[in-house]
């Protein structure tokens, strides 16, 4: 797993992340199996962008709180965001499966 950062909550990481240049905000787009930037529309397929950084948090007290931080860019445009996905009991599975067909594709085991 790629991390570079320690965290102890995920708007901790989102504001570092923020700071650090990652601002736009992504979504996954399950049935045309691409990202799209929020901001700007653009969509990247798998060949277009990395992921620099993971970061998972677990939920101590609430199953709710289990989440995985992507950090995204993308290879030719420059744009640098986040995806926040759910996991556990309250992962949302078309969404996990992109995601982990994304990270197949990119050759990244985590």
């Amino acid at each position: 797993m790629k991390t570079k950062y320690s965290y102890d909550t995920v708007i901790e990481a989102l504001n570092d992340l923020i700071e650090r240049g990652y601002t736009n905000d992504f979504s996954i787009l399950a049935d045309d199996e691409c990202l799209i930037c929020n901001q700007t529309s653009q969509q990247l397929s798998p060949e277009e962008f990395e992921i620099d950084e993971i970061y998972r948090f677990e939920g101590m007290t609430d199953p709710g709180d289990e989440m995985i931080l992507y950090a995204i860019s993308s290879k030719n445009d420059k744009i640098k965001g986040t995806i926040l996905n759910a996991y556990g009991m309250y992962s949302n599975s078309d969404t996990s499966k992109i995601v982990k067909r994304l990270k197949t594709s990119l050759n990244f085991n985590s």
